[in-house]
């Protein structure tokens, strides 16, 4: 009897180790949804991709930096269904870039996004499929912002809509003079849905969230700076042969945030990335781990060796 009684306890433990290895194997993935919440990528994949136009061209660079490009200017660089695949894809080949250190996220032709292309919204405007579209959103704007890079908006032009709920998906927002981020979902009737909603409450505050929701407010480079959207403001001079585009200002921008070698780059967004998402106990817990992967590492070694010179040619003078 008195064996028999703790059973019911150790069984209800090994449910609970299930439950949370199935969550920590999710979020290393970076994903929200899987099969167990009846999420099937493939499904959602094969009818995303009967809707074609645009691209999302990504290009890796030997600096460490990446540049995504939402690519589909006659429609303002609107999402086709395609396009949603393709981006999915993109972060997965971003994910796997051991090399990696940044990425910017940019529209064509001087124009960020208009959210989705209203011949797939029309066609998928069942709630079903409009379901599982935004669950797919949801778990490829969240990879991007798990990214092991430090990401970055370049917004030019306009940023509406979905369009604007990228821009959340990136640790940094720059955006260029002229420029506007509009969650303009409440005049089609909707509210964010490629998890825009809660990332803006993370950036601005709930009650800046509500307001510009709420109102539907145009985001110009000065009121997104005064609310705590965005992070800069490029200002480029157009008349002059030798002046810099958006994207040079941009890597520019990035660059003082990803010198170093990539590994360290990595790891300073792994800890943060914990410290934002998880309780202080796990977090802390992560941040040991990372630690572990980086001490006694190359950097670290070359860095304790170029101090302990100095101190030996400082003490040469004393």
């Amino acid at each position: 009897m008195v064996l028999s009684a703790p059973r019911p306890r150790f069984l209800r433990s090994i449910s609970c180790l299930g439950f949370w290895a199935r969550q920590l194997q999710q979020q290393s993935s970076g994903s929200v949804y899987s099969s167990i919440h009846g999420f099937s990528q493939e499904e959602i994949k094969e009818k995303l991709q009967a809707f074609p136009g645009g691209s999302i061209d990504l290009l890796k660079q030997d600096s460490g930096i990446a540049v995504l490009t939402i690519n589909n200017p006659h429609r303002m660089n609107a999402f086709s269904g395609t396009m949603m695949v393709d981006l999915e894809e993109k972060v997965t080949q971003l994910e796997n870039w051991t090399d990696g250190k940044g990425v910017i996220v940019q529209g064509a032709a001087q124009t960020f996004c208009s959210g989705s292309d209203l011949n797939a919204v029309r066609a998928m405007s069942n709630s079903q499929d409009g379901m599982k579209m935004c669950m797919f959103m949801q778990n490829t704007l969240t990879r991007l912002l798990r990214l092991p890079l430090i990401s970055v908006a370049l917004v030019e032009g306009k940023a509406l809509g979905g369009g604007a709920e990228l821009t959340t998906a990136c640790d940094f927002r720059l955006m260029a003079s002229g420029s506007v981020i509009q969650f303009v979902h409440k005049h089609m009737g909707l509210v964010p849905g490629w998890g825009g909603a809660a990332r803006l409450v993370g950036i601005v505050g709930s009650r800046n969230a509500l307001k510009l929701l709420g109102g539907a407010i145009k985001v110009d480079s000065e009121l997104g700076v005064h609310v705590g959207l965005v992070d800069g403001v490029l200002k480029v001079d157009q008349e002059s042969e030798r002046a810099e585009t958006s994207l040079q200002h941009a890597e520019s921008w990035l660059s003082q945030y990803t010198k170093g070698p990539a590994p360290v780059i990595k790891a300073v967004k792994k800890v943060v990335l914990s410290g934002r998402e998880l309780p202080l106990s796990d977090a802390l817990r992560t941040e040991k781990d990372i630690f572990g992967t980086v001490w006694g590492g190359p950097a670290n070694l070359q860095a304790l060796a170029e101090q302990i010179q100095t101190q030996v040619t400082l003490s040469e003078f004393l």
